[in-house]
């Protein structure tokens, strides 16, 4: 999944999903793992809004390998972000039994010129568990994340 429309980031401790358009605005779901209607029937009407948007459910059981990229808009004049978090979740939204599990998070202090940051993790994955990419920073100001994708491989673990 890829997105390119910036997304205003409230700052804090909250760890917001990223979220991403569907069918021709998005790269490509060749498995259909981010679909408007989801495995449980929840039908998403506004990617901009519904943070179900931000969510890729496994094709397969498996190990997985999970991809992100995020590029930050730059700190504010004042009370800028000394801090941008970042973290991979699963069920972020709390729709299984276990919600919340979360993994490779990383707090990182701004560097000389962009914020652009990739990341990768691998971990084994359910078709009934949703997984996420989250971010937060802690700018005195909302800031925009300008872009971003997640992205998951599934090895077969037999």
């Amino acid at each position: 999944m890829k997105v390119d429309t910036p997304q205003l980031i409230a700052p804090g401790t909250t760890y917001r999903v990223v979220r991403f358009p569907f069918g021709a605005a998005e790269s490509t779901d060749r498995f259909e793992m981010h679909q408007v209607v989801q495995p449980d029937g929840y039908v998403v009407s506004d990617w901009a809004t519904d943070d179900r948007s931000g969510l890729i459910w496994p094709s397969r059981p498996g190990w997985g390998t999970l991809y992100g990229l995020l590029q930050w808009e730059g700190a504010s004049a004042s009370g800028g972000y000394t801090e941008l978090r970042d973290q991979f979740v699963r069920d972020p939204l709390g729709l299984t039994p276990t919600p919340n599990d979360t993994t490779a998070t990383e707090h990182r202090t701004p560097t000389p010129g962009g914020q652009f940051f990739a990341k990768h993790w691998g971990l084994f994955v359910n078709p009934a568990t949703p997984l996420a990419l989250r971010v937060t920073h802690n700018d005195a100001s909302p800031r925009l994340l300008t872009l971003a994708e997640f992205k998951l491989v599934i090895h077969p673990a037999e």
